[in-house]
């Protein structure tokens, strides 16, 4: 499967409604502290937006609502994955990624044969805390190697200049986070990695 080599990961509804339109054609909607029926409506949003702009959108965490929703593709971490009901998903015919950070990850989420794997943080990140600070471009291609066809993502303390490091390290795609949300023109930001990700 081949999938856009940008991957941004937003926050919030408005994010979509500002990058979309620049011609991003993969992101994921990564909702946190929400209330249920503020996360249902932006992600109906949501979908209705890449509809419109032929874009692929990614719900993170929230299956159930997924499959409610009639959306096509998932995220999810490894806390997720203990509370999910993978059969549902399966038969809802969602399309799973899933976050992996050491070998034992990986070898599980092998087993449900994901549309892609992440792996994280490549780089320290500012986006959360967790036990793995640095994975290292190494890593990518290691796991590369590993994951052959399916197709893998890099994500953590990415940014446009590391970005081709990370493709030549063997991933198929980049996800970012911070480096668009915090930068001072996150829209110019969004055309440079446009540019560097064709």
């Amino acid at each position: 499967m081949s999938l856009p080599r940008f991957y941004p990961v937003f926050d919030d509804i408005r994010w979509l409604e500002r990058m979309l339109p620049l011609g991003v054609k993969l992101v994921q909607l990564r909702i946190k502290d929400t209330p249920m029926a503020e996360v249902k409506a932006q992600l109906q949003a949501g979908k209705e937006l890449c509809a419109e702009h032929d874009a692929i959108m990614v719900v993170n965490d929230y299956w159930e609502l997924a499959i409610e929703l009639g959306c096509d593709w998932l995220h999810l971490g490894q806390e997720d994955l203990n509370e999910a009901d993978l059969d549902a998903i399966r038969a809802a015919g969602l399309k799973l990624g899933v976050s992996t950070h050491d070998n034992a990850e990986l070898d599980r989420v092998l087993e449900f044969n994901p549309e892609y794997v992440a792996l994280g943080p490549v780089y320290p990140t500012i986006l959360k805390k967790m036990k793995w600070h640095q994975q290292g471009l190494g890593k990518v291609t290691e796991w590369k190697e590993l994951l052959s066809d399916t197709p893998l993502c890099a994500i953590g303390g990415m940014s446009v200049e590391r970005a081709p490091g990370a493709f030549e390290a063997g991933a198929d795609i980049v996800a970012a986070v911070t480096d668009i949300t915090l930068n001072d023109d996150p829209e110019a930001r969004v055309r440079e990695w446009l540019e560097v990700c064709k």
